[in-house]
């Protein structure tokens, strides 16, 4: 849910009407069978690492919009997401945001308080109308599962992405406190830190101890049990799954029965081309660095090129496709890594693709372990001479850290693409001689 109020609202309001449209046409038995349910969450990219204690009225602004469109579920995000993983203090204000939107407000004591508004009847109409065109097309592909594995569904979504983007770093759109309304001086909020090694080392002797007194044939029976069932195409896979976990098998090996069967899907890496460069309403700037990147060029022989990147179990890939497009727009060559990469493969790829700068797009809090490792990685392997920087959910507090472990340039939430894109070049050009 985002801070697009009324949109927000309508959206809800069109998902129900969707919903009764298609379930209606399967002649459900049970009324109830009509009714949508849906959970919802405010919006984890809405949140600024800049002037942070904003980012609990805009939870609030979210959280009203979904009570208002009448969701059955909601959560709540901390207003520290931007900068770590959610401190006690923080989760209590998300946690209250809720209760007091519940208890104190009265907003929850009526059904759907915007029926009969010509504006919010009109808007949840169009909506609902534009997402039934979309739906057909998804129909006319095949289905969800074909317009997923054609990359045309993420493919959708990063354009949307890269445009509100592009809108965001030339000022069309205000986000307070990062384009417009920006603090003198940034004061450092108090997160919670994170002990990577101590936490692996806690899940593994866990996992250790968890495989030492589970009854191991009867673990090794349900698994066999759960791939035979995917072979033969009968049977029910969650509850064989369910049961394959009351036994304590882990979910790596409930995957890897799976895996046997269906292999494991690849997201597609492919990136829309020239979103964000048409959105990007400051053409003064955009252009003269459009020029020093063809300079770049002229001067060594071919463009800069980097690649970005996603390492560990982060899957999170939004903002590394929009700076990936983005930087495409610009003239970089640009490579994007697979998800779920190791240190070993990225640096691999990095040196196989002959790449000038490398970027690791982080936010799973895993960037004091992965982002030491890949450049430990690139040394190992002879190519110390890419340079990394690094973008996403950081810290200040981890910068100085991630600038002694060899890191060029850290561009945190809120950084406008164009000033990172020219940092890139500046440390690329310093790093590689003239042919």
């Amino acid at each position: 849910i985002g801070m697009n109020f009324y949109l927000e609202v309508a959206k809800l309001r069109a998902a129900r009407l969707l919903w009764w449209r298609i379930m209606k046409s399967f002649e459900p038995k049970n009324p109830k069978s009509l009714m949508l349910r849906t959970h919802c969450q405010t919006s984890g990219w809405s949140l600024t690492e800049q002037d942070p204690f904003n980012n609990v009225v805009r939870t609030t602004v979210e959280a009203m919009a979904a009570v208002f469109g009448g969701t059955q579920s909601l959560h709540t995000n901390s207003f520290d997401e931007a900068i770590a993983l959610p401190s006690e203090f923080s989760s209590r204000i998300a946690r209250n945001t809720q209760l007091i939107l519940q208890e104190e407000t009265h907003i929850t004591s009526v059904i759907d308080p915007w029926a009969g508004s010509y504006m919010m009847e009109n808007l949840t109409q169009e909506m609902a109308d534009k997402a039934w065109e979309i739906i057909q097309e998804v129909d006319a592909m095949g289905g969800m599962t074909k317009a997923v594995e054609s990359g045309w569904a993420k493919l959708k979504i990063e354009a949307a992405a890269a445009e509100k983007q592009a809108k965001i770093d030339s000022g069309s759109d205000v986000i307070v406190g990062v384009n417009k309304y920006k603090l003198g001086k940034e004061d450092l909020v108090d997160v919670l830190m994170i002990d990577n090694d101590k936490v692996r080392e806690s899940q593994v002797a866990r996992l250790k101890d968890i495989k030492t007194k589970r009854d191991s044939k009867k673990v090794e029976a349900a698994l066999e049990a759960l791939t035979k069932a995917a072979e033969e195409n009968t049977g029910n896979l969650l509850e064989l799954a369910v049961q394959a976990i009351r036994l304590r098998a882990t979910v790596g090996e409930v995957s890897d029965a799976l895996e046997k069967v269906y292999g494991r899907h690849r997201a597609d890496t492919q990136k829309v081309t020239g979103v964000y460069a048409a959105a990007y309403d400051s053409a003064e700037g955009w252009e003269k660095l459009k020029v020093e990147i063809a300079e770049f060029a002229k001067d060594f022989g071919r463009r800069p090129r980097v690649m970005i990147a996603k390492l560990g179990q982060d899957g999170h890939d939004r903002g590394a496709k929009v700076v990936a497009t983005a930087f495409a727009d610009l003239g970089f060559d640009v490579d994007i890594g697979p998800l779920f990469q190791t240190p070993e493969e990225c640096a691999r790829q990095a040196i196989e693709n002959d790449v000038h700068a490398l970027g690791v797009s982080t936010l799973a809090a895993g960037h004091k372990t992965l982002v030491p490792a890949i450049i430990a990685e690139l040394k190992k392997q002879g190519a110390d001479d890419i340079i990394v920087f690094v973008g996403g959910v950081i810290p200040r507090q981890d910068y100085d850290f991630l600038y002694e472990a060899g890191v060029k340039g850290i561009y945190g939430p809120g950084t406008p693409i164009p000033a990172s894109a020219k940092d890139v070049l500046e440390q690329i050009r310093k790093s590689v001689k003239p042919d």
